[in-house]
């Protein structure tokens, strides 16, 4: 009951009678004094909240504050460390030893270093859930005030790290606009202005990705930044605060089901254990509460799951509040939550989660190194090691490597050949197969063997249940790679793996003399160095069939760069030489333009000019901002290449202007029949139109269009119908799951003839998050099928799995000069499916 006394004090601000107040003041500076307001009346904006940690680092022998990197709008991001000073001074032996008890770092562990927990504590991920950030600068002091007695028994066992904000761009994107809208007295009625916030709203950070769905495949900067030093740490208790719709009671652990099936008994009881803890301070002041319902731990991108697949216990707080919740806004009891109550309630979980740690230090820490040496010794999934063919393209190979070692999963090259019975991927069968030397194998036996299993096996299980994110995520479908997975742990020789070491296969060429350049069209590498060439003004082909040059067969879509195409390019040889270096490309020199087959010919009309695209999009309100954002980000982070973003209500100068490519994010757009009538225009005239997932809901069955939804037809009988209509209440959540699609991989059949397909090949791996189903295009190209009895991976509803199949998934329709690419399926989806982005790049430069 001190606990909460104390913190409800400083919630609401220190009492001006309160005889031991100027004594606190003398030492550490509370946030009240510090900031222009009390803390909880207002936001506060990040520059005040970055130097109210750069104060108390300053003044506190206990905290010491470091930047570990800083976000696309260069604000920085911080890290504060918290413990007794004796503590600090040995810091890096302390974090070194956990490290070695894990097994990812060598060396003999220290014993008396062996029990002192670390906690890690991130504060409002999603920026327009301010009250973590308002509340970890109460936190933070609680920490370091040197009279508070509790806390300071419990810094003598435990470190505390707190990252105050972990979105400060999204941060500071609401706490400004709340500022410039709110009035001078509070206003507690939800329906007014201040509590309305405009698109896109603070919640994701720059390029609108969500970081909570960010953690593994580390697409973000700030999720790059973080995860190097969540790794440096690896905390026992990771406890990620966020906030919710306003009318909720605050939710705390344990989680909801589903739970992965690799959680462990002994980091779920202790979730069980620490949500005790907090119940026993919110019962004491009357605070409403729940657990066990809405969020899950199956997804492994989240900040609560992440750090669980990596040994911690990982758990989500969530405050009622969020972008609604304003200063204060009336509840439906009649009652009004405050963002005083909102920051008090965080703060009290924060350091109830520290008592904890701090009072079961002993057994956190043992539990913790046992995890991975039972991870290491005997893995709990079916698969003990993956198997990626060396024989994948390198960049694809690049791009995995690249994954891998951001999450510290360890591989290796074979050096021996190998025969072992193995799960095929592609196939979806187990059967005979082959280790080659130079294939890259990862084995489950490592320090991060959950870590391996969760993001590497073909398929998770989920319980029939309700989730709250998507239920599948293969690393092997994301990224298109030919991959086999045995359930024995191999033993063969290995070496470190490396690609081999670049050489530009033009260094040594007289480019003035070469007749052209041909170059594979085989994953993002190629589409970002065909974009770089573009870029420079260089002229580009590709092939539309296969095509042979002596004795060397290409595929179709391979690009071509013809000198004769050139000779008016200016420096054409400098930029061709600098542009395969620093892209890597394995270009091959063609000497002649005459090949020994019909129609190979490089002068022929199999080679079409890939003309450098004009590219727009649209933003605005109607438009799914994560998803605006990630086709934002794609064009200037992964393909490098410019894109022009009008408002949606500005289309027509899309039209009216010289744009080639208009790219319709996923969204509900309500286009009026003047605007479709421009846009079918601008296509016939030879514009290309790419709509992406529910972008084609506001096409299909317009005018001009030949998309239409797929006609589902009710075979129940009149006897069926009328059991179904007196179904009870209960059991309506299990009845609803079977139309539901939360994320599932797909087996998509290709056309691999056509160039929306060059490069994949004639299956695909699509992630599939709704039960959008359309019917083939009866005038147009349907590219990509979902045919009956298609592979899933992952939960798809009975009734979602029988109305999707046979249906359109990607298709292009020709336009009398322009062509419309409806894309069903989001190949940009929160851009960690790599092959869903070269099938993009696709649509965008090989289909003309």
């Amino acid at each position: 009951m001190r606990l909460l006394l104390f913190l409800l004090y400083f919630a609401v601000g220190p009492l001006p009678h309160a005889s031991w107040a100027p004594a606190l003041r003398a030492q550490i500076t509370t946030p009240d004094e510090f900031l222009p307001h009390q803390l909880g009346e207002t936001f506060t904006p990040h520059h005040l909240l970055v130097d109210y940690y750069q104060l108390v680092a300053g003044e506190s022998p206990r905290v010491t504050l470091e930047q570990y990197g800083s976000t696309n709008e260069d604000r920085p991001l911080l890290l504060a460390t918290v413990s007794t000073p004796e503590n600090l001074a040995r810091i890096d032996a302390i974090r070194e030893n956990n490290l070695r008890r894990t097994g990812l770092l060598d060396g003999a562990t220290d014993p008396a270093l062996n029990n002192i927990a670390i906690v890690w504590l991130s504060f409002s991920v999603h920026g327009n859930e301010a009250s973590g950030s308002e509340a970890s600068m109460g936190v933070l002091y609680d920490l370091a005030n040197p009279d508070n007695a509790e806390t300071s028994k419990w810094l003598e066992n435990t470190v505390v790290l707190l990252d105050p904000s972990e979105n400060p761009d999204g941060y500071n994107r609401y706490t400004n606009w709340y500022r410039q809208m709110a009035n001078r007295f509070v206003e507690a009625d939800g329906a007014t202005r201040e509590h309305q916030e405009p698109w896109p709203g603070g919640r994701t950070n720059h390029y609108m990705f969500d970081l909570n769905r960010d953690w593994a495949w580390q697409t973000q900067v700030e999720s790059r930044h973080r995860i190097i030093k969540y790794h440096q740490w690896m905390p026992q208790i990771h406890a990620d605060l966020h906030e919710q719709g306003y009318t909720s009671p605050y939710y705390f652990a344990p989680a909801a089901a589903p739970f992965h099936e690799y959680i462990t008994d002994w980091q779920g009881n202790f979730q069980t254990e620490i949500g005790q803890n907090h119940a026993r301070y919110f019962d004491q002041n009357g605070w409403l509460y729940f657990t066990r319902e809405r969020f899950d731990l199956l997804y492994p991108s989240y900040g609560d799951t992440y750090p669980t697949f990596n040994g911690a216990i990982g758990m989500t707080y969530e405050q009622g509040g969020g972008s609604r919740g304003g200063r204060a806004i009336e509840l439906p009891t009649g009652d009004t939550l405050t963002l005083y109550d909102r920051v008090a309630h965080h703060r009290a979980t924060a350091i109830s989660t520290v008592e904890i740690a701090s009072r079961e230090a002993e057994r956190l820490t043992s539990e913790f190194a046992n995890y991975f040496a039972n991870s290491y010794r005997n893995p709990q999934g079916a698969y003990k090691t993956y198997v990626i063919s060396g024989s994948n393209s390198p960049g694809k190979l690049r791009a995995l490597t690249t994954l891998l070692d951001r999450n510290g999963i360890r591989y290796s090259r074979a050096t021996e050949s190998k025969d072992y019975t193995g799960f095929d991927y592609g196939s979806g069968r187990s059967g005979k197969s082959r280790i080659a030397t130079g294939d890259l194998v990862i084995s489950a036996h490592q320090p991060r063997a959950v870590l391996t299993q969760v993001l590497f096996d073909p398929s998770s299980v989920v319980e029939d249940s309700v989730t709250y994110d998507i239920t599948a995520w293969s690393i092997p479908a994301a990224y298109g790679l030919e991959t086999r997975a045995s359930t024995d742990r191999i033993q063969l020789s290995t070496e470190p793996f490396t690609l081999p070491a670049y050489t530009n296969p033009l260094a040594s060429v007289d480019i003035e003399t070469a007749y052209a350049f041909a170059l594979p069209w085989e994953g993002m590498n190629s589409a970002r160095y065909l974009a770089a060439l573009l870029r420079a003004g260089i002229q580009v082909r590709t092939a539309e069939k296969d095509f042979t040059f002596g004795e060397q067969r290409f595929p179709a879509g391979t690009m071509i760069v013809n000198r004769g195409d050139n000779r008016v390019t200016p420096d054409f040889a400098e930029k061709l030489r600098r542009l395969t270096d620093e892209y890597e490309a394995e270009l091959t020199v063609l000497k002649t333009g005459f090949s020994a087959n019909v129609g190979g010919d490089l002068g022929s009309s199999n080679y079409a000019l890939i003309k450098a695209p004009k590219v727009a999009t649209l933003s605005g309100e109607g438009i799914y901002s994560n998803e605006f954002g990630q086709v934002w980000y794609y064009f200037e982070q992964d393909l490098e290449y410019p894109i022009s973003i009008f408002h949606r209500e500005d289309v027509e100068d899309v039209f009216t202007g010289d744009y080639d490519v208009l790219v319709l994010p996923e969204g509900r757009y309500s286009f009026s029949d003047d605007e479709l009538s421009s846009m079918t225009d601008w296509v016939r005239s030879g514009g290309k139109l790419i709509a992406i997932g529910a972008a084609n809901g506001s096409l299909a069955g317009q005018e001009g269009f030949g998309l239409t939804n797929k006609e589902t037809k009710d075979t129940l009988s009149d006897e069926a119908k009328q059991e179904k209509l007196l179904l009870p209440y209960a059991g309506q959540e299990r009845r609803f799951i079977a139309g539901y699609i939360p994320g599932a991989i797909i087996d998509v059949e290709m056309d691999n003839t056509h160039p929306l397909s060059f490069g994949i090949g004639e299956r695909y791996s699509s992630l599939k998050v709704s039960d959008d189903a359309y019917a083939y295009l009866e005038n147009g190209w349907n590219v990509g099928r979902i045919r009956t009895g298609a592979q899933v991976q992952g939960f798809v509803g009975n009734e979602a799995y029988s109305k999707i199949q046979e249906t359109l998934n990607f298709g292009v329709e020709p336009m009398q000069r322009g062509e419309v690419i409806y894309l069903v399926d989001n190949p940009l989806y929160r851009a960690f499916w790599e092959n869903g982005k070269f099938l993009f790049a696709n649509a965008l430069f090989q289909v003309q």
